[in-house]
């Protein structure tokens, strides 16, 4: 009968370990930061940026003049 309590509280104090040691790798999440910028998806080439320094037509963005003139790409 001791050997039996001595193995429960083995398997307890293992299963109490393994929580805590498990509760301290998951991850933190970070703040988010209130000066970053919204990205957005070239429409042309699939590239993502800051939207201040994306160009918009028509509701799509583009990375560059260039990808803005020759439209949307196959993706």
């Amino acid at each position: 009968m001791f050997r039996l309590l001595i193995w429960v509280a083995l398997i307890a104090a293992g299963v109490w370990l393994w929580r805590k040691y498990k509760a301290g790798l998951t991850p933190t999440k970070k703040p988010v930061d209130p000066n970053a910028q919204p990205m957005v998806r070239c429409a042309h080439c699939g590239v993502h940026l800051p939207r201040d320094r994306a160009l918009s037509q028509q509701q799509e963005w583009y990375c560059t003049q260039n990808h803005l003139e020759q439209g949307p790409g196959k993706r």
